[in-house]
């Protein structure tokens, strides 16, 4: 199992945008033996302390295997609205990773 976190920081005025590759990203996770385990949109008041710019949303995502991931990205169907990811996101940061015991 492999475990994603991603910081994910909107162009402002484009969160409908990005609300729309949304739409269609996150289904496509479930295609791929992944899953949506936790999608959050922090506000100012969530965060206790910060060195970094606060992100629009943090997304935490977890798939069977490394090569269930890469099959994700290149997924044809998700690569024909990245346009709608380049146009709304100004970054993100991913973390990947594994369970600790």
């Amino acid at each position: 199992m492999i475990y994603i976190t991603q910081l994910i920081y909107i162009i402002e005025g484009q969160e409908d945008v990005f609300h729309q590759f949304e739409e269609i990203a996150i289904p496509t996770i479930l295609k791929y033996n992944g899953r949506l385990t936790l999608r959050i949109r922090p506000g100012k008041k969530s965060v206790i302390e910060n060195n970094i710019d606060v992100p629009y949303e943090i997304h935490l995502v977890e798939f069977n295997t490394q090569q269930d991931f890469d099959n994700f990205k290149k997924d044809e169907i998700r690569k024909k609205f990245l346009h709608m990811k380049e146009k709304s996101i100004k970054s993100s940061i991913l973390f990947q990773g594994g369970k600790l015991n």
